[in-house]
């Protein structure tokens, strides 16, 4: 069975800082590149950052500089830094899996920023 769960989420002033946590379990993690996706309400879900087996991260133009992905192969775990939080950052966000054809999502954890 595997498993994606997100934590850490929650409601911040607009300004501040959060680090959404993702843990995997059901999979060798370290085979698996990682993302991070966030849906607002009525919108598309958007990709947000990803990081590779082999820890190369890259990040969507609306982020960069602001977010930071990182991973723990041996806590089989992948973070998302979100500093300067905008109130449109305000979203679920989503944690994936991927190798090869195989994808897999976590239920999200929402983020919401106040202003």
């Amino acid at each position: 069975q595997v498993q994606l769960v997100e934590s850490g989420g929650g409601l911040v002033q607009a300004g501040g800082s959060l680090r959404v946590s993702c843990v995997a379990s059901g999979i060798i993690f370290g085979d698996y590149a990682m993302g991070w996706y966030r849906q607002a309400p009525g919108k598309q879900r958007e990709w947000v950052a990803r990081i590779s087996t082999y820890g190369t991260a890259t990040y969507a133009g609306s982020v960069k500089d602001r977010f930071t992905i990182s991973r723990d192969n041996a806590k089989n775990t992948v973070y998302l830094q979100i500093n300067s939080l905008k109130p449109e950052d305000t979203a679920v966000y989503y944690c994936r899996a991927d190798w090869g054809s195989a994808v897999y999502w976590g239920q999200g954890t929402q983020v919401t920023v106040s202003s």
